[in-house]
């Protein structure tokens, strides 16, 4: 990892200081701290986790873009499709909402609503579930910033889901920022991987799940063991992700849940080549895979498995209403209409939307590696953003 940027003092203090309650967390848990756990604390512990954390996290001077942050084209191409889902989901009921899930800086919330204003389909409210204090501050100042004051209205911080909820649900890089199990399977069984303390460093180390007596565990060896995975194979279990969509899903009354992240259907999630998981840490733009440095300074991410997605829907009353790529699910919604909008010989405009349409669109950027799951209650009408080159039959 020599090639990463060296942390300033600052964030090296901040980092140490996060490292020493995860030290203190490992004794008093008996010397081992799960992934889950540890990855829970490296991005979420209350000022000190890197989404907890003051550090700029977005854009070209943070450690990585995201779709709203390249450009307003994804927010105003996604507002066709969410604009669809409210106007299907208050066709029964006098109010359809927008819940957003970890909504990073606002800007896709403000785009959005701006967006849903000109397309007259506003909904009643826009919920912002934010778990991170410093976030939420930077939401309310973009959206303050870019919205006027009737918009700014309709925006609601909340702290734990609603109990009940009509209309659209969205989840733009939410389930791969979820603290993931890790297994490893072994000739002599299934192991969970977990972090020690060794000589006054954090190291790997893997317990035998047999041994562990927990609820969860249990739950991870079943879980584990119906994959049947060869020998020596590293691999990513997200419970918490799977708790979140059948939560979801028992709250939801009428409407869509719309999560896009990147990620595989399962029979290349757990392809035998990837036999060291898709764990993935993002670092001043630098991409790598080593957790155990730059501790609350960096992203710790896990690829999503929509398969299992898919599965915990269905399995709480959901219907799978479309799967398919970003770049295809962006077209579906109308994209090319949108950037053609604008004239090329006005180049001070055009450049920058058609650089945007080609990060969001193109294979070799988010286009192919991006995907867009639909997850709906009551709604038979088909989605537009995938009445071309839907990819459900691949889950």
């Amino acid at each position: 990892m020599s090639t990463l940027p060296t942390p300033s003092p600052e964030a090296q203090k901040h980092s140490n200081a996060l490292i020493a309650r995860i030290k203190k967390r490992i004794a008093d848990a008996g010397d081992w701290l799960s992934f889950f756990d540890f990855m829970q604390m490296a991005l979420y512990e209350p000022a000190l986790g890197y989404y907890s954390g003051g550090a700029k996290k977005f854009g070209l001077g943070g450690d990585f873009v995201t779709a709203p942050e390249i450009s307003p084209l994804f927010a105003h191409t996604l507002a066709r499709q969410v604009a669809q889902g409210l106007a299907m989901a208050s066709s029964q009921n006098a109010q359809a909402d927008i819940l957003e899930l970890g909504a990073g800086t606002g800007k896709l919330a403000a785009d959005l609503l701006l967006e849903l204003q000109a397309l007259a389909q506003l909904p009643t409210h826009y919920f912002i579930l934010e778990v991170s204090d410093h976030l939420r501050k930077i939401q309310f100042e973009t959206i303050k910033k870019y919205l006027p004051e009737g918009l700014v209205q309709r925006v609601q911080w909340i702290n734990i889901l609603p109990q009940t909820f009509t209309g659209v649900m969205l989840g733009n890089e939410v389930l791969d920022a979820v603290p993931t199990h890790i297994v490893i399977t072994q000739t002599d069984g299934i192991y969970e991987r977990g972090v020690a303390v060794v000589q006054e460093k954090l190291v790997w180390q893997d317990r035998h799940l047999e041994e562990n007596s927990s609820l969860y565990a249990r739950h991870l060896l079943e879980t584990a063991s119906k994959l049947n995975l060869p020998n020596d194979y590293v691999t990513e279990i997200n419970l918490a992700a799977r708790g979140l969509i059948a939560s979801l899903a028992n709250i939801l009354q009428q409407g869509v849940i719309l999560m896009i992240d990147y990620g595989f259907a399962a029979r290349e999630y757990y392809h035998p080549q990837r036999n060291q998981g898709t764990l993935m840490c993002h670092y001043q733009h630098y991409a790598h895979t080593d957790s155990l440095i730059n501790i609350g300074l960096q992203d710790i991410t896990a690829h999503v498995n929509f398969t299992e997605i898919a599965e915990i829907g269905l399995a709480n009353g959901l219907t799978l209403s479309g799967f398919c790529s970003q770049a295809q699910f962006l077209m579906n919604c109308g994209v090319l209409d949108l950037l053609s909008q604008v004239s090329p010989t006005d180049m001070a405009r055009y450049a920058p939307i058609a650089a945007a349409a080609q990060k969001l669109l193109s294979p070799a950027e988010m286009g192919d590696l991006f995907k867009v799951i639909a997850l709906t209650k009551t709604m038979d009408a088909p989605l537009i953003g995938f009445v071309n080159g839907d990819k459900s039959h691949t889950l």
